[in-house]
């Protein structure tokens, strides 16, 4: 009677152990899901919110003038005093082309400098897309391997920070400015900074 007890419950054992990997697994990637999969990928959190624009200088878009003068690189001095939309770009990125005019748009308010890092981008592709949109930037800094956005916190293009008149970034926007969140959130966070 115990010989049969011993091999009636070893095949029931078995199962459990063949299919606890399969019950992990699913558990993990409901949590992933919930966590990761079901929310708004622009309310990711930036460490550098309250914190200091990263002190990086990046060369100018090659070729790049506006009104006939060369439009300068990147450099951190630049956002002392006034309040600026910094947005990470590439000629490659598709949402990049989808929130060109409205960053344009943005840039016709004169209480704001609009500042363009061009992201792993060829710099005759970067010029043809702004030549096509417009260029909405007073500054262009060339981020050619993609270092200086690594400092900024970006996790993939498009991407725009606002940083307030004492150089500090304010607000961070993962994904491309569209016409809801631009009227809903970042026409807010700007009036915000701009007081």
């Amino acid at each position: 009677m115990s010989e049969n007890s011993t091999t009636d419950g070893a095949p029931q054992r078995s199962r459990w152990l063949m299919a606890a990997p399969l019950i992990a697994f699913a558990a993990l990637a409901a949590i992933f899901w919930f966590r990761l999969g079901s929310g708004d990928p622009s309310r990711i959190p930036s460490a550098l919110i309250g914190r200091p624009a990263p002190q990086t200088v990046l060369p100018p878009l090659d070729g790049l003038v506006n009104k006939g003068a060369p439009v300068p690189g990147l450099d951190p001095a630049v956002f002392k005093g006034k309040v600026s939309i910094v947005n990470v770009w590439a000629s490659w990125c598709v949402p990049c082309h989808d929130e060109a005019p409205l960053l344009t748009e943005l840039g016709h308010d004169e209480r704001l400098q609009i500042v363009g890092i061009n992201y792993k981008d060829s710099a005759d592709n970067a010029r043809r897309f702004l030549g096509r949109y417009g260029n909405p930037f007073g500054v262009v800094g060339v981020d050619a391997n993609g270092r200086a956005s690594i400092e900024w916190g970006v996790y993939g293009v498009p991407e725009t920070f606002i940083v307030g008149r004492e150089g500090t970034i304010v607000y961070k926007l993962v994904g491309p400015v569209t016409p809801d969140n631009l009227n809903t959130v970042l026409k807010s966070e700007i009036d915000k900074a701009l007081k």
